[in-house]
């Protein structure tokens, strides 16, 4: 009978710290990958802004070295991420392969211009900035018009900006939520344990003493979900950067270590306080109080 109770208590008490380090590993993981997004919401943002071009159409009149110099200078301004010439004759081979037929054999007459297709690098990419480039580029004689989806990046540059804001809003609100969860989770082990904690303070023994174990324990535990919790962070990131490689998100490996060492500490940290106050309370507790 004895054995049969005791095999029950282990199990209950393998149950409570896998639900322990279950708790701690999602937690930390959802935790961990919001921090990721607020590190890389910019990377992201920008990487969206630079996917937007803006076109330089020729005059007919231009001449080669004309065309060719001003995507020399475009090249190597210090705004632009890259320069694309597109001959007339190759627009018209791209334009008929996206409509499926030959327009000019109906038309007789190529009337597409000479272009060349500029992508900005992100910090340029917004409208006053654009503008600027814009006059400078149609100030010149050979150039006939610059084209920009205007409307798309004021809203791309006001979108980034709100969605970054409530992203840093929502961390530090589930951040909140992360500590009163393994805050509750850690509590309830050291409930089920309050009889024994109270035995060892009635024998005699110190705060400091019986607060040691219950501490290391939880610390194990943590340090144990804060693996797991990496290990799927890791997982993510891997897959993400494999299915978006235009992001390069493990590129800056410091960032990335630097989010993985929070996620380490915050295992260890949050364990750590709440099995210190959970196990206070119930040292400070009058016997007959365990009861409620």
């Amino acid at each position: 009978m004895a054995a049969s109770f005791d095999k029950f208590q282990k199990r209950r008490l393998i149950s409570s710290y896998f639900s322990v380090v279950l708790s701690i590993s999602l937690v930390l993981f959802l935790l961990g990958l919001l921090g990721l997004l607020v590190l890389n919401g910019k990377k992201v943002g920008d990487y969206f802004k630079e996917q937007i071009p803006i076109v330089v159409f020729m005059k007919d009149t231009a001449k080669e070295v004309e065309m060719e110099q001003l995507k020399q200078s475009l090249a190597l301004a210090e705004y632009t991420k890259d320069a694309i010439y597109v001959s007339k004759e190759q627009a018209a081979e791209e334009h008929s392969a996206t409509i499926g037929e030959n327009f000019m054999e109906y038309l007789g007459d190529n009337p597409l211009q000479n272009s060349i297709d500029v992508r900005l690098n992100a910090n340029y990419v917004t409208p006053e900035k654009i503008e600027e480039i814009v006059s400078e580029l149609k100030a010149k004689d050979f150039v006939d018009d610059v084209v920009y989806d205007k409307p798309l990046i004021e809203k791309l540059t006001d979108n980034v900006k709100k969605i970054s804001l409530w992203i840093l809003v929502i961390a530090s609100l589930f951040l909140f939520i992360a500590v009163l969860l393994i805050n509750s989770s850690i509590r309830l082990s050291v409930y089920a344990k309050r009889f024994t904690i109270k035995t060892m303070q009635m024998v005699g023994a110190t705060k400091r003493f019986i607060r040691r174990p219950f501490i290391w324990k939880s610390v194990r535990l943590g340090l144990i979900g804060a693996i797991v919790a990496m290990a799927g962070m890791a997982g993510v990131l891997y897959y993400v950067n494999k299915s978006f490689p235009d992001l390069q998100l493990l590129n800056d490996k410091i960032m990335i270590g630097a989010v993985f060492l929070f996620v380490f500490l915050m295992g260890l940290f949050i364990t750590w306080l709440s099995t210190y106050f959970a196990t206070q309370r119930f040292l400070n507790l009058r016997t007959d109080d365990l009861y409620y």
